[in-house]
């Protein structure tokens, strides 16, 4: 008999043990959420890319409520102004009550949520908190609403499809603008055969039904959107420039070498680089003296590369004198590839 109690009261203390387990995995619930204190709703910022890495904001909040001392998982979350958080986009997380964003930073969180470069646009912001890896536990903070001037880097771009490619905008060669909002698009191109300017979508997508633009029928250099013609070039490496604006275009086939006191035909004669079709860059291995030289095309000065004397990460068209400081063989790559970012390399062997 003494054993059966000695059972039951062991079974009574094992059930009651598991009952008060499961009463403390359910202890822990969201009694209220953080509170946003700063910034104020209605904040502008309006952001450069010449100071990317300074400070653009501090975000502070109260601690979310969760009833148990514990540590609270934080999420910023970010939303076109009035799209009540539909597309939430993620600004950061933390431990603490305070998140910094970087010029950059808020930057990138603004063109991630659809806000048009160089146009101020409104963001919804808002704090969530959960407690562990445990979603359902989550709280969220009042939404404040901040106006954001955001910037790009990116150069706008048109597509260059056509036969020398397969006639896909999306796999085509890109020209690219002077900046944000300017028309006037250059770049170099393999061309082979017919071929048209395909400008993005919305979405920044290349395809046919975008806008795009062929000859209007002249063939003097005149774009058109409507009834336009297929624009033709003999096979070649061309520097290509279209301006959506005033609706002019040009083609001009180069060819590329390197001039100058440091080469064998001094600054009459280019010596001449070879186009490689696989890695889209002129190349040749030259003899040099050290001494001053550039790169032109056609063995002319009317299309001169030198250095990158603005320091905006591409060589400049009648830019500074470029040097090699010893005697010796070198391998001289050109790379214009990438429309208005034009590199080279000279190594010695």
């Amino acid at each position: 008999m003494k054993k059966i109690l000695k059972i039951s009261s062991l079974a009574f203390l094992l059930i009651a043990g598991v009952a008060c387990e499961n009463d403390d995995q359910t202890i822990a619930q969201a009694v209220g959420g953080p509170e946003l204190i700063t910034p104020a709703s209605g904040t502008e910022y309006e952001l450069s890319p010449a100071n990317e890495t300074n400070e653009a904001t501090t975000l502070v909040w109260n601690h979310a409520d969760y009833d148990v001392q514990t540590e609270v998982n934080y999420e910023v979350q970010v939303a076109l102004a009035g799209t009540d958080f539909a597309e939430v986009i993620s600004g950061g997380t933390t431990t603490n009550r305070f998140f910094t964003w970087s010029v950059a930073a808020l930057n990138q969180v603004a063109i991630d949520a659809g806000l048009t470069p160089y146009t101020p646009g409104n963001l919804d912001v808002r704090v969530r908190g959960t407690l562990g890896a445990n979603a359902e536990m989550e709280s969220f903070s009042n939404v404040i609403t901040i106006t954001v001037t955001a910037y790009t880097t990116e150069l706008p771009k048109l597509a260059v499809p056509g036969n020398h490619q397969g006639w896909d905008p999306p796999t085509a060669p890109r020209i690219a603008s002077s900046g944000f909002g300017e028309t006037d698009y250059e770049g170099y191109v393999w061309l082979d055969g017919a071929f048209k300017f395909v400008g993005p979508n919305a979405a920044g997508a290349f395809a046919w039904g975008n806008t795009d633009w062929g000859d209007d029928g002249s063939f003097s250099g005149v774009l058109a959107e409507s009834g336009e013609s297929d624009i033709t070039a003999t096979a070649g490496y061309y520097r290509v420039t279209a301006n959506t604006t005033t609706l002019l275009y040009n083609i001009v086939p180069t060819n590329w070498g390197i001039v100058g006191a440091a080469t064998a035909g001094g600054w009459d004669n280019s010596t001449p680089l070879t186009y490689n079709a696989t890695t889209k860059k002129w190349e040749g291995t030259i003899v040099m003296t050290a001494g001053a030289y550039k790169f032109r095309a056609n063995n002319a000065w009317d299309i001169n590369l030198g250095a990158d004397s603005d320091l905006d990460g591409s060589m400049n068209y009648g830019g500074p004198d470029l040097t090699v400081d010893a005697d010796g063989t070198y391998n001289v790559v050109l790379d214009l590839s990438n429309p208005r970012q034009y590199t080279y390399s000279v190594t010695l062997q």
